[in-house]
């Protein structure tokens, strides 16, 4: 009962860090969209309300759900704060909270499972577990000394030292957790950096500049600047954040041998094309910008692609068949303690997946999934617990390529 209560525990954060993450992206975008797209519609720049006489940046007209909108954007300040004035914070907020949650409920917990392979590093728990959150931590640090230093105000200088110091973070916890537990990991710093933006700079940059108001002083733009600075800064971490959000799903990306290098390079190819999104946005045209991504893209499925092993060619041509009772004895030792009806895994109560490995129907349904998992990647079982060996796994391959038969 513990473990099918903490199973829905699970499932309940990860469904509202999804809505909050949802809610945070979709402003964050929108109001990237809104800054790229609004249009001086004089000389000057100064637009005046039909009843105020503030100073007007720019406006922009749009259509959506039957209605027309009309967005003006201030040049500094109104002439007086609105009543209703509507902040946006709490989507990030609830979106780190929710997503901290989760990081220590399925990573935190089980490090054992989920956060240490043994194959990669052997660490004890408490070892792993500060590690990670010393991460979460120190990534925001270095990220606002750089942005506060000379570096920050060259935009490039700052985006490749930045980007240099996600690489070497990756290829560190690459090394030294799991391949999963690595690229979450590096998400929460990433995700970290985001929310610490809005909570450190963006949000009392904003309160300043409502003081400034209400105090009857002129408001400092350098503050509107700053949160314009770090709300551009999050635009472009969200794609590589949502890749590694969904990378759990794909082992031939964490689990690969340069699994640091492929995180680096699809941050990088998502990096630009956010990048072409607010050009776009500012009326310029960056087509090459495209090139770039999808080659990038194209170069990493042609590097990951499965290649079989000397070894294992050799074993194919000169070996007897593999029979289904070798096979049934290596998923029997290394599988079938959390694939099954009534799993005896001291961790997993309920069959990952609702996958069963009971019967020789079920494992021959899944040999390709267990092709994929166990033999072209090493992302089963978690954390290598049970010690599965080369030898094993490419027996699993000769019987799948073999046409996986159970008779």
């Amino acid at each position: 009962m513990e473990s099918y209560l903490l199973e829905w525990l699970q499932l309940g954060v990860r469904w509202l860090h999804m809505i909050a993450g949802i809610a945070w992206i979709g402003a964050s975008f929108y109001f990237v969209w809104l800054n790229n797209n609004v249009r001086r519609s004089d000389s000057d720049g100064d637009q005046r309300s039909p009843s105020e006489s503030e100073s007007f940046d720019g406006e922009l007209h749009a259509i959506h759900g039957g209605g027309f909108y009309r967005v003006q954007r201030y040049a500094l300040a109104p002439k007086e704060l609105p009543h209703d004035l509507h902040w946006f914070k709490w989507e990030a907020y609830t979106t780190w909270l929710s997503g901290i949650s989760l990081l220590v409920l399925v990573y935190y917990l089980n490090p054992q499972v989920y956060l240490i392979d043994t194959n990669v590093a052997r660490l004890d728990s408490w070892a792993a577990i500060g590690i990670g959150v010393g991460f979460l931590i120190a990534g925001w640090v270095v990220y606002d000394l750089l942005q506060r230093s000379p570096l920050g105000r060259n935009q490039l200088a700052f985006g490749a030292v930045f980007f240099s110091l996600v690489i070497a973070a990756s290829y560190y916890l690459c090394h030294t957790f799991g391949g999963r537990a690595a690229y979450l990991h590096i998400g929460a710093m990433l995700g970290t950096i985001m929310v610490g933006n809005v909570f450190f700079t963006i949000i009392p940059s904003q309160r300043e500049l409502v003081n400034a108001k209400n105090e009857g002083r002129l408001p400092n733009k350098k503050f509107a600047e700053a949160a314009k600075n770090r709300s551009l800064h999050n635009n472009y971490i969200t794609l590589p954040v949502l890749f590694i959000m969904i990378s759990n799903h794909y082992p031939m990306t964490f689990s690969h041998e340069y699994n640091w290098a492929i995180l680096g390079a699809i941050s990088l190819g998502g990096a630009l094309i956010r990048h072409w999104f607010n050009l776009r946005g500012q009326g310029k045209s960056a087509p090459w910008l495209w090139v770039v991504s999808v080659g990038v893209f194209i170069a990493i499925i042609w590097s990951t692609a499965p290649k079989r092993s000397a070894a294992l060619r050799q074993a194919q041509g000169d070996a007897s068949p593999v029979t289904f009772a070798q096979v049934d004895a290596i998923i029997g030792k290394h599988c079938r303690g959390c694939h099954a009806a009534a799993p005896t895994d001291a961790v997993f109560k309920i069959a990952p997946n609702g996958v069963k490995y009971d019967t020789p129907q079920q494992i021959s349904a899944m040999a390709v999934k267990i092709k994929q998992r166990a033999v072209e990647t090493n992302s089963m079982p978690f954390g290598n617990k049970t010690n599965m060996t080369q030898t094993e796994r490419d027996l699993l391959g000769r019987w799948i390529d073999a046409g996986a038969k159970v008779n």
